[in-house]
Order: C-alpha cells, then sequence, then structure tokens
C-alpha cells in the first residue's frame, strides 16, 4: 500500500485522478468506460482517473476492477 496519495480534481472538466506513486505510468481502459488505471512498465496500478465524476449517482458506489501486476 503506499504512503501516501495524490488527488486532483478539475471541476471544469469533470475529472478526477487519484496517485499511489510519482512512477512514469500509461493509462488503460477498465471494464468501465469512465475509469481509466494508470500502470507503471511491470503492470502495477498506480493510480486511476474517473471522468464525469458529478454524473454519478451519489447513493451507488462507482465500480471498477484495475488490472493486477
Amino acid at each position: 500500500m503506499a504512503d501516501k496519495v495524490k488527488v486532483w480534481f478539475d471541476a471544469e472538466a469533470d475529472y478526477l485522478e487519484v496517485r499511489f506513486s510519482d512512477g512514469i505510468g500509461v493509462m488503460k481502459e477498465t471494464g468501465n468506460d469512465a475509469v481509466m488505471e494508470r500502470v507503471d512498465a511491470g503492470g502495477h496500478v498506480i493510480g486511476f482517473s474517473v471522468l464525469g465524476v458529478s454524473r454519478f449517482n451519489k447513493d451507488k458506489p462507482l465500480v471498477a476492477e484495475l488490472a493486477a501486476a
């Protein structure tokens, strides 16, 4: 588990990003069209992003599976 996380929210773009590491990574699709995962060269998840955050139902969690290395 990461010692700390970094969270960015851009209200104008309605975009949220959470990073567990400052390492270099690439964005990959997930099974949820709104969620992308950031993975490092070894395939480890180092973050994720959510597009269209405000459109989600506040009473239901957003569910997406992130890849395991």
